[in-house]
């Protein structure tokens, strides 16, 4: 289809859709009557934030509306509470970050939504260009004495409840690509992230100190875990993911002394999945110090998984890069942890590896229906280490609990 006619198609969605939302009564705030130019260079940060501030203010529902187009986007927080828990970011065209990096120094984050309640942000593509940040970085690997900065998380849910982020497209971002942190209710649905294999840090959608989470149709690809969980986690139900590249789906890394007193993950659900070329399939990690935790009531279930490196991994002597690790057992206690209905093909001889805390053993692990081979039709290993589970029906490599 040519380029023509597809922005054609992008006019007359976005036309269409402002029918609709005047046809509802719903007030639209279109953020190029405030000054936004769609030509991807003149900084609109101003006119979106002023958009939104009247949105914000309305006691109706109301719609921000972004136009087909691209618009440059620097650095924005779009705050609440708003007199309406019915406001709408409706995005058709594509938000762009600045060029280069370290103009996000203050805050590491692009876009995010404060405090508000029953917002719906819906569609759109959010460039982050985040490849001069990511060469930064792989200079820094060789020569240490180079500086970089951390880099800013594309889109950031805060202190939030009852957001749905529902078709937006997250692209080449600097750092995380989504990130729900410290909210409740957040739902992210028919999403997609994209970035390349090499891209650091890019996580997929990062989950951190949240409730009642849920992340359903997601297509993600880049350079880190396709889904992360962080501690302070509980209620998450994830389902019908495909990931691949990336590092797989994983709960922590917990222990690394994040500022709470016990640093806990309860009641995760993953549910019909696809890994392709991951380094990791579902992962568990925690680092070797005494931190207190636990992660219980993880429940992995329908996955394929196409040479993936490590299928099912827990890991509790965690150090990326082997530098500084401390030889302590982990304090995190990993119990009632199922896994069910894994299929599918590991790049390495250990498919199945149980690696937890000499001092708090995994405990409640189980194995039901796993049929993982190596590279193909060979027949891999399993590795426990002060693990005890059980197992049920046909379980492949012959399970070490």
């Amino acid at each position: 289809m040519t380029k023509p006619v597809l922005s054609l198609l992008a006019h007359l969605h976005a036309a269409l859709l402002l029918l609709l939302l005047s046809g509802a009564g719903a007030a639209v705030y279109d953020v190029t009557r405030y000054g936004a130019r769609p030509d991807g260079v003149t900084d609109s940060t101003l006119p979106f934030l002023r958009a939104w501030a009247d949105a914000c203010r309305s006691p109706h529902q109301a719609t921000v509306l972004v136009p087909p187009g691209m618009f440059l986007v620097g650095s924005a927080t779009f705050t609440g509470p708003c007199a309406t828990h019915a406001v709408t970011f409706s995005i058709a065209g594509t938000l762009v970050a600045p060029t280069g990096y370290g103009w996000d120094a203050t805050t590491g984050r692009w876009i995010t939504f404060e405090s508000v309640e029953g917002l719906t942000v819906s569609g759109g593509i959010l460039d982050g260009r985040g490849a001069s940040l990511w060469s930064c970085k792989r200079q820094q690997q060789q020569q240490p004495h180079v500086h970089c900065p951390t880099g800013a998380s594309s889109l950031t849910i805060s202190n939030s409840r009852d957001v749905v982020v529902d078709g937006t497209r997250s692209t080449n971002s600097e750092l995380f690509h989504m990130v729900v942190l410290q909210s409740h209710g957040v739902t992210l649905q028919q999403v997609t992230v994209d970035a390349p294999e090499d891209s650091p840090n890019t996580d997929g959608i990062h989950v951190h100190m949240s409730s009642n989470v849920a992340v359903s149709n997601a297509d993600i690809r880049t350079g880190d875990d396709c889904v992360s969980i962080g501690p302070g986690n509980s209620n998450l139900w994830i389902e019908r993911v495909s990931c691949g590249p990336g590092h797989g789906i994983s709960i922590g890394s917990l222990g690394q002394q994040q500022g709470m007193a016990v640093e806990a993950v309860r009641n995760v659900t993953v549910k019909t999945t696809w890994f392709t070329g991951t380094t990791n399939g579902f992962r568990i990690k925690t680092w070797g110090t005494s931190k207190r935790g636990l992660i219980s009531g993880i429940t992995f279930v329908d996955s394929t998984m196409i040479g993936v490196h490590n299928p099912i991994i827990i890991d509790q002597n965690y150090c990326p890069g082997k530098k500084l690790c401390s030889d302590q057992s982990s304090g995190i206690k990993i119990s009632q942890v199922r896994y069910i209905d894994i299929r599918g093909w590991s790049m390495t001889p250990v498919a199945v590896t149980f690696n937890c805390s000499r001092s708090n053993p995994c405990s409640g692990i189980s194995l039901q229906n796993v049929r993982l081979m190596y590279e193909g039709m060979r027949l891999a290993k399993s590795s426990c280490r002060n693990v005890k589970g059980r197992t049920a029906g046909l379980v492949v490599p012959p399970s070490c609990l």
